[in-house]
């Protein structure tokens, strides 16, 4: 079992239907990000045990009541395995969380290979550009969409014959992921001149969580993209050779991360707060339940370090950020993040399928709930569809001039 924090659900013809997505980024490695829309923040063990008014066993006559009348009146199609899904999403949606979701078998498998950064695609990184079409944001190197020749800022029209042009990301996404091996017909139009067609085979797509490079100037770089777990040890990997070049700072990247495992989330606070420090608290009822320390060692605690957060940093990301913040370990730098301050479990069905329910609220080390408010930066700098476009980013330089000065 598991714990976590977000998600949203859309509605399906006649019956509710949970989507879940895990982005990398506003992007989508064409995997899953059409496969639900939200920002996960993941623990471990089971809720205490809470107060509500539930019986110990639901009176089921109702609803058999409600089969039968279906099942002799319907005028359509119903199968029994649709009516059972259906009604376990519409048990666990009358909750009126929309974190709490019921995922079915084929929504768990999707999860599970999405919060591990491995799936099934192209390896391009979409987004919506400024006329809200689907665009190319880049395509990922050694990845099929860049060796069949797709380029950065190739605006997608058709995928398998099918106009894109009314297409969000997420459903471009549904439509570009499928199984290994496979193929995806994608017409493009580049810089507005040409259109161009591609038949690309998807492939297995693996990416790591972090990534971390040294910048002009001698400025230690580390994106992270999720929180899984190799996280806290890719990042200390990383840590520790930013301290062995002695770098004059550090930019920790968390935009457009919609969170993790919150284990990664306190290991990696760790590199910069000694072993004691809070990182979160979670509180139910208005109590605290749990307080999350960091166990250090804190490589970074002496690196001047600035953290990048925007509407996309969520969960794991918010923890991070309001934990460094609130140690003085860091100046955060961007625009305000997502706003998810619940935390969920993960109970792992018979039938494959996973149930999230939420089962505390977090709070960061000065007692400040973030939820659907987000967490405001020290200096709030803009990056506009417009600059990611033309390769500009005003929101890294800002960071980098802070450290500098």
């Amino acid at each position: 079992m598991q714990q976590n924090i977000s998600d949203s659900s859309s509605q399906s013809n006649w019956r509710s239907r949970l989507v879940v997505i895990i982005v990398v980024l506003t992007m989508v490695f064409v995997m899953g990000y059409g496969v639900g829309n939200g920002n996960i923040s993941l623990g471990r063990g089971r809720a205490d045990s809470v107060s509500n008014n539930l019986p110990d066993n639901l009176n089921y006559r109702d609803v058999e009541a409600l089969y039968d009348k279906l099942r002799e009146n319907y005028d359509g199609k119903l199968t029994e395995a649709e009516l059972i899904e259906g009604l376990k999403e519409g048990l666990v949606n009358a909750a009126g969380d929309q974190y709490t979701q019921y995922l079915t078998p084929k929504e768990a498998k999707e999860f599970d290979q999405e919060l591990n950064g491995t799936f099934s695609g192209i390896g391009a990184r979409l987004m919506e550009d400024k006329n809200k079409m689907v665009m190319v944001e880049t395509p990922l190197a050694g990845y099929p969409a860049e060796k069949s020749g797709l380029k950065a800022r190739d605006v997608i029209i058709e995928i398998n014959g099918e106009s894109a042009l009314d297409m969000s990301v997420s459903d471009a996404v549904d439509k570009i992921r499928g199984e290994e091996g496979t193929k995806v017909k994608i017409k493009v139009s580049r810089d507005g001149r040409e259109q161009l067609d591609f038949e690309i085979t998807r492939e297995t797509i693996s990416i790591p969580s972090v990534e971390s490079k040294i910048l002009e100037g001698n400025i230690g770089y580390l994106q992270v993209s999720r929180f899984d777990e190799t996280t806290g040890e890719l990042a200390r990997q990383a840590a520790q050779e930013f301290k062995d070049t002695q770098v004059k700072g550090v930019v920790l990247d968390l935009r457009n991360n919609p969170g993790g495992l919150l284990d990664a989330a306190v290991s990696l606070s760790g590199i910069w707060l000694p072993q004691g420090k809070t990182v979160l608290q979670e509180k139910r009822d208005g109590k605290v339940i749990k307080t999350y320390e960091s166990d250090g060692p804190a490589i970074l605690k002496d690196f001047k370090t600035v953290v990048l957060i925007n509407e996309g940093s969520a969960s794991a990301s918010e923890i991070t950020a309001g934990a460094l913040r609130d140690n003085d370990a860091a100046t955060l730098l961007g625009e305000k993040s997502f706003g998810k301050g619940s935390v969920q479990t993960l109970e792992r069905l018979s039938n494959g399928g996973i149930l999230k329910v939420t089962i505390a609220r977090w709070f960061t080390p000065n007692g400040k709930n973030i939820d659907k408010t987000g967490i405001e930066p020290d200096k709030k700098v803009e990056r506009s569809i417009e600059d990611v476009q033309k390769g500009r980013d005003p929101q890294l330089d800002a960071a980098i001039g802070k450290i500098k000065s």
